[in-house]
């Protein structure tokens, strides 16, 4: 194997203006913001409750709470809140690993 395709090597990459920086952080301090805002919504509207096991939170622990869209577009974002649900870490790993498992096990 050659060193160009070596995985293990660290590559070398140019580095970029700081107003490059600057535009680069603004368009990731927007995008937080627009994911920070359909979280504090769906958790408004839908309340501090798992929708899959049940358990409750509040304000200490609500960090905890994740916010799943049920088609899987994180770009749909409804004013109604209807493609979301509040699932816990537990409950939103379990729902993604579920069609992990279920490719793996339909490709036999």
């Amino acid at each position: 194997m050659s060193a160009a395709y070596d995985s293990r090597r660290p590559r070398t990459v140019k580095p970029i203006s700081q107003e490059q920086a600057s535009e680069l952080v603004k368009k990731m301090r927007g995008e937080r913001a627009v994911l920070d805002d359909y979280r504090d919504k769906s958790l408004k509207l839908h309340g501090l409750i798992c929708a899959k096991c049940g358990r409750a939170f509040d304000s200490s622990n609500q960090n905890l709470l994740t916010v799943h869209h049920k088609d899987g577009n994180h770009n749909n974002n409804p004013a109604n809140g209807s493609n979301w649900e509040n699932l816990c870490t537990h409950c939103h790993d379990d729902e993604h690993s579920r069609g992990i498992l279920g490719n793996y096990l339909s490709n036999d």
